[in-house]
């Protein structure tokens, strides 16, 4: 059972509710704004049959807080001084973020300590000398213009809590925005902890940044709109290189660890792709119903090209017995499905009777260094927006995103419980295979 569901069925059993710093009592310089209350929340679900249950069974419905600026806040901007570090991989849209980090701190609420962590968490510690930027509007003007982050980024060390947490203290933070997905979050969380534990008034808020899409509860993340743009013209690349070759096929690798949302939106995106294969779908590459026999298949009937989307984490079953690998950030490294394909159809196709050709496009790393397009950019603006406000009113271990396309504020706890997966069951997946017809093939 997915964990949206999980949550839904017992809301109960989760924590909705975001830790503060204390009590507001300064004044915001924020004029002609609509002010948020804290016991504005908005709804998870907006099935009526569903908030009838809750209701029948005097169980509070599952709600988040509703981001946005407070009339009252925790902390006084003039003294405030602000950390920003980005980690993790690289996604469209993290300089649209600093970017709008620093102007709202500095034009909406007069902040004017503002610096850049560099590299990531390993930027707090000593060992390495990183030296942090000094962010000002100036400094961040043009940023949005290039793909990945001004301040560099990394994986791992958030192990090491402790000793960041003293860097904090030594350079007098007390707000830290952690630009990342799911690794970079918990260890915000751990830092969060921490801080609480040493009863510090630093508040920790994320800004969720995943390509993969694989956080939940945030809605979508920023840089994957403008991944999914990136592969349509590589998905197209591969169908005119299938339909150049006698019973050719096109192969592209995508991004997708653990979810297959990149796949999937690409394949609908761009109707060319024949076959979609996702990390949350199991395929077998031999026998009647296999891939194998489903390309020959599809060429059986009459089609003279192919064109196939993998996700990086899927078919990995086929590695099994090969060594496992971690990055820094803990995270287990995928074996090249991509390459496993290419290899295998190129072995098969060529003693078939079809004698298929094989292109194989691996992307991965040019669609992640882009600047973000449109709506991504501005997605990027009003979370960072949101972020400070969350911020500004000492809200802490939280992470912003959107319920119900409404801007609000999650505990890091509840979106890092579990990786989002693509819901087999749901209409995506199910266009997915209505636009392919791949089980049509698969079945025979």
């Amino acid at each position: 059972m997915l964990i949206y569901d999980k949550v839904l069925d017992s809301p109960q059993e989760f924590s909705f509710e975001i830790e503060r710093m204390g009590e507001c009592t300064v004044n915001s310089p924020l004029q002609d704004c609509e002010f948020i209350d804290d016991a504005d929340r908005v709804l998870l679900t907006c099935e009526a049959r569903r908030i009838a249950d809750y209701a029948a069974k005097g169980i509070e419905p599952p709600s988040f807080e509703k981001a946005g600026a407070r009339h009252k806040l925790f902390f006084n901007p003039a003294w405030t001084k602000v950390a920003i570090v980005t980690a993790g991989g690289i996604s469209p849209g993290l300089n649209d973020v600093i970017k709008g980090l620093v102007h709202i701190l500095h034009f909406e609420y007069g902040v004017r300590s503002i610096y850049g962590i560099r590299y990531g968490y390993r930027g707090l510690l000593p060992e390495y000398g990183h030296t942090p930027i000094m962010l000002t509007p100036d400094v961040v003007d043009t940023i949005h213009e290039d793909g990945g982050t001004i301040l560099g980024t990394s994986r791992g060390h958030g192990e090491r809590v402790g000793e960041l947490v003293d860097s904090l203290i030594r350079q007098n933070i007390n707000m830290f925005f952690c630009v990342g997905g799911d690794g970079t979050l918990r260890a915000a969380a751990d830092i969060a902890a921490e801080i609480k534990r040493r009863k510090l008034k630093i508040a920790v808020v994320g800004v969720p940044k995943t390509i993969d899409n694989d956080l939940n509860f945030v809605g979508r993340t920023f840089g994957f709109e403008t991944a999914v743009y990136q592969t349509h013209e590589i998905i197209s690349c591969a169908h005119m290189e299938a339909k150049g070759a006698y019973n050719g096929i096109g192969l592209v690798k995508l991004m997708g660890r653990d979810s297959g949302f990149i796949a999937a939106f690409a394949s609908l995106a761009n109707s060319v792709v024949n076959f979609c294969l996702v990390p949350e779908v199991d395929f077998t590459m031999e026998g009647e119903h296999g891939l194998l026999a489903a390309v020959a298949r599809r060429f059986a009937l009459g089609k003279d090209h192919c064109v196939i989307v993998v996700a990086e984490g899927a078919g990995q079953s086929f590695m099994k017995g090969l060594p496992e690998k971690k990055d820094a950030s803990g995270n287990v490294l995928k074996h090249d499905i991509g390459e496993y394909l290419r290899d295998r159809m190129q072995k098969h196709f060529a003693r078939s009777p079809w004698d298929g050709s094989v292109k194989y496009f691996d992307p991965s790393y040019s669609i992640r260094s882009v600047p973000a397009q449109g709506t991504d950019a501005i997605l990027c603006h009003l979370l960072a927006k949101n972020a400070v406000h969350a911020a500004m009113a000492g809200k802490t271990s939280c992470v912003v995103g959107r319920t119900n396309n409404i801007y609000t504020i999650a505990p890091i706890a509840l979106a890092t419980v579990e990786r989002q997966k693509l819901n087999l069951k749901g209409d995506l997946w199910r266009a997915v295979l209505d636009s392919t017809r791949q089980n049509d093939y698969f079945r025979g």
